[in-house]
């Protein structure tokens, strides 16, 4: 614990390599080697963000999170036919309420759970605007978890990608918070409602 809390205090300290390689004096912390610390630094540094994705929507328009910088994001999978299908209507309820305070909502649909997203894009984009008058934006069918995982989910779930955790996307409406630079800052369980007041929380901050 003593070897991590180290590691964390001197990659804070220092901003680059060269600062590193010039300024860290072998009696701060014993154990620890400049290359321990200078890996952790280039780890960091090779974490991605979600700004770097262009997807389609369910119009087959292109769609890129570039487009998103300097906004808190949420990232939902959806499906139309699950018991948890009426939070659409708190997602939209949220997105009425924060969508023009530098926030936004960015639903993937997906049939990996029950076979509960059947339909093709068209009957999905009728479905949310009839049923809960969606606007927030909705991307095209994909898969959120196996061989087919599309690569903006195993960005968000791999701890090697995102630089915050490894996650499993356990159900329909599984939540990804996104922070203002892009990175990933919390993963909410699908049972937890988007109108949750940690998240609005989150939101206000």
């Amino acid at each position: 614990m003593k070897r991590i809390i180290a590691i964390l205090l001197l990659v804070t300290s220092f901003s680059c390599k060269h600062k590193l390689e010039s300024q860290i004096s072998e009696d701060v912390v014993e154990s620890i080697t400049k290359d321990e610390i200078i890996n952790s630094i280039e780890d960091q540094m090779k974490k991605e963000n979600i700004y770097q994705f262009t997807v389609k929507d369910l119009s087959g328009n292109d769609f890129d999170f570039a487009s998103l910088k300097g906004k808190k994001i949420m990232v939902v999978n959806t499906a139309s036919e699950c018991g948890l299908t009426p939070q659409y209507e708190n997602l939209q309820e949220l997105y009425e309420v924060f969508g023009d305070q530098n926030f936004t909502i960015v639903g993937f649909p997906a049939n990996n759970f029950g076979s509960q997203e059947p339909g093709s894009n068209e009957q999905i984009a009728t479905f949310c605007k009839q049923n809960y008058g969606v606007t927030f934006p909705m991307m095209s069918k994909i898969s959120v978890k196996g061989d087919d995982m599309h690569d903006v989910y195993h960005f968000l779930t791999k701890k090697d990608r995102n630089g915050f955790q490894d996650s499993e996307v356990d159900w329909n409406f599984q939540k990804y918070l996104i922070n203002e630079n892009g990175e990933v800052v919390r993963v909410v369980s699908p049972k937890t409602l988007p109108i949750d007041e940690s998240i609005i929380d989150w939101i206000k901050s």
